[in-house]
């Protein structure tokens, strides 16, 4: 059985409205990005509490903390960003979240990533070790521009790294908008023993426009096929970003989010695919 959650966030920063179109959409998980306009490593404990009390009232419950770890310049200093790590870590044990998202650190434009490949390597190393310590799984997602935005480089930091507390999220279009112009052909077997997360949103290949879940060219048919001939278990997390997307987060609105809901369901309905 697949579970189905989602970035809330993406469908409006109020909590009250994120927690009703989840429930009209029979979704009971989400991803906790933002509430508020607050990113979650900016909420206070009284924040987190409030929400936490909040999804507990009506049975919903949090997949991952989508952190925005690994989102800044690899040349920065590492001491003051994995403070920030450890308040991720923190809303995750708050939120009883199994998961946190977490990405390889952005390069320089026009540098070489091999030249920065032991500084990353070093820093998800730290960040994995402390998670494990944690009882937390990390889950790093291919982004553009960073050390492991196509295949080669995500399956050599999750090798190399070697840790059971760092797995993969597999984000298609955001493959597609690094130039893998099929995901699932050039991708997937290779860091399947990784995958324990997948991010549901599709992309165009050339303009790289964002669309819902099989409109696109990030072969998502075949890789939902792939995945459960494979034995997968796990969430699946709606990321729509059909109205807009930024470096840091992206928006759909209920309606979008209903939409991209829509797209999903429709294609595990037609490999005979149960979620939850």
């Amino acid at each position: 059985m697949w579970t189905l959650t989602g970035f809330a966030d993406e469908i409006s920063p109020e909590l009250d409205e994120q927690l009703e179109t989840l429930a009209e959409e029979s979704i009971s998980y989400m991803e906790l990005r933002s509430v508020w306009n607050t990113n979650v490593l900016d909420l206070t404990d009284e924040e987190l509490d409030r929400i936490r009390s909040r999804i507990a009232e009506i049975g919903i419950r949090i997949s991952s903390i989508g952190s925005p770890i690994g989102k800044v310049p690899v040349t920065d200093p590492f001491g003051p960003h994995l403070e920030r790590f450890r308040r991720a870590l923190h809303a995750g044990d708050v939120m009883e979240a199994p998961y946190i998202r977490v990405f390889s650190f952005f390069i320089p434009e026009g540098q070489e990533p091999a030249k920065y490949r032991e500084e990353v390597l070093e820093r998800m190393g730290v960040m994995a070790a402390e998670a494990e310590d944690a009882g937390v799984t990390l889950l790093h997602e291919n982004e553009k521009e960073i050390y492991g935005d196509v295949p080669n480089r995500c399956v050599d930091i999750l090798t190399c790294v070697g840790s059971p507390a760092l797995r993969a999220a597999w984000d298609a279009a955001n493959f597609v908008q690094c130039g893998v112009t099929h995901p699932y052909k050039e991708g997937y077997a290779s860091l399947r023993p990784y995958i324990e997360y997948v991010h549901v949103k599709d992309a165009l290949s050339g303009s790289g426009k964002v669309v819902p879940a099989g409109e696109g060219d990030g072969q998502l048919p075949e890789t939902l096929s792939a995945l459960r001939a494979s034995g997968f278990d796990g969430f699946f997390s709606l990321e729509p970003h059909l109205a807009s997307s930024g470096t840091y987060s992206g928006f759909s609105g209920p309606e979008l989010f209903s939409k991209a809901t829509r797209a999903l369901k429709e294609l595990l309905r037609k490999q005979e695919i149960e979620w939850a």
